[in-house]
């Protein structure tokens, strides 16, 4: 990493008060390999290239490569429809309702937590603690009596209620929790070593606590904010290291066939602009070109970005312990690197 550019990253880092670690590689060595500020604040545990990191919604496109391997294996299908494939009671939910509608955000069914409707996941919790949400059924309470938001296949609304159905159907599918099979399938093959589906009151070592600012710099850990396991819409915890083998697994076809990797890397539904969405993972076109795979997820005390840029064949993962400050390293790197 040359001087100017050093400079430029610490000077956004310094702005942003960005906390957390970003590795960024090209095919044959790493460029960027840095990390700022505390994993623990408490004991003044530095954040390490080797640290875990929560990265919330950042995990969905486990759950569509989980899925993948399903239809892969003869087992359910894109075009299947949710009514056939979980025993789920889904009262007002549409008959016609596929698992492409549910990978794509595409199903209009209701979600239980809307982010263009609220502000704060935090609130939640309050009616319904979060220390409650240790299994993927723990959810549907919040929203499987709910009214469809609109036709499916009608338009693209984020909607994290269809990636707990996406698990669930995981789960009934394979009889193994959603998580186990994760590991299992995905983490093992791509050699995440350090990933996984830990739970907030139980963290293994080397893990970063998320951090939620107050404008009076006072400060709180995310322990009693999000869902005490993460799950099928997020909450999974890994590397940047960890997040960069994945990108390598699913490209190199380690995770699926080359049709199947193919056919999770489509832009389906355009979201805005020149910004698109695939099987979990958000694309940008430029033209005709694909210029951009990315993920991302945030959470009270979480950011997080990932990236895979085809044209450069560079691969980036920004994990951060706090509620925002990932996505300015990222368009930093990305303007010394000419993205």
């Amino acid at each position: 990493m040359g001087e100017m550019n050093k400079q430029q990253i610490e000077v956004t880092q310094k702005e942003s008060q960005f906390s957390g670690s970003i590795l960024l590689k090209s095919k044959d060595s790493s460029l960027v390999e840095t990390s700022f500020g505390y994993a623990n604040r408490s004991d003044l545990l530095l954040n390490t290239i080797d640290t875990r990191f929560g990265i919330a919604s950042g995990c969905k496109i486990f759950t569509a490569v989980a899925i993948s391997q399903l239809v892969e294996a003869g087992k359910l299908a894109y075009d299947q429809k949710l009514k056939d494939c979980t025993s789920i009671t889904l009262p007002h939910f549409d008959d016609s309702i596929t698992i492409h509608h549910l990978l794509t955000h595409t199903s209009g069914v209701p979600d239980y937590f809307d982010e263009e409707v609220m502000d704060d996941f935090e609130e939640l919790w309050i009616e319904k603690p979060m220390y409650h949400m240790r299994k993927l059924e723990d959810f549907l309470p919040l929203f499987q009596n709910g009214k469809m938001k609109f036709t499916p296949g009608e338009q693209f609304h984020y909607n994290n209620a269809g990636y707990i159905l996406l698990g669930l159907i995981v789960e009934e599918t394979t009889g193994l929790s959603f998580q186990r099979y994760v590991e299992k399938n995905i983490f093992e093959k791509a050699g995440m070593k350090d990933s996984g589906y830990f739970p907030m009151d139980a963290l293994p070592n080397n893990t970063a606590l998320g951090y939620i600012d107050s404008e009076d710099g006072s400060w709180k850990t995310n322990i009693y904010s999000l869902p005490v396991l993460g799950g099928s819409d997020g909450g999974a915890f890994t590397t940047v290291q960890d997040m960069l083998h994945f990108w390598d697994a699913l490209l190199d076809n380690k995770l699926l066939e080359e049709q199947t990797t193919a056919a999770l890397l489509q832009p389906y539904v355009k979201e805005q602009d020149d910004d698109y969405y695939g099987y979990g993972v958000w694309i940008k076109k430029d033209g005709n070109n694909i210029s951009k795979y990315h993920v991302m997820g945030y959470d009270p005390g979480v950011s997080f970005h990932s990236a895979y840029y085809p044209a450069q064949q560079l691969k980036l993962a920004i994990c951060s312990n706090k509620s925002k400050g990932a996505f300015a390293m990222m368009k930093v790197l990305e303007q010394m690197q000419c993205l």
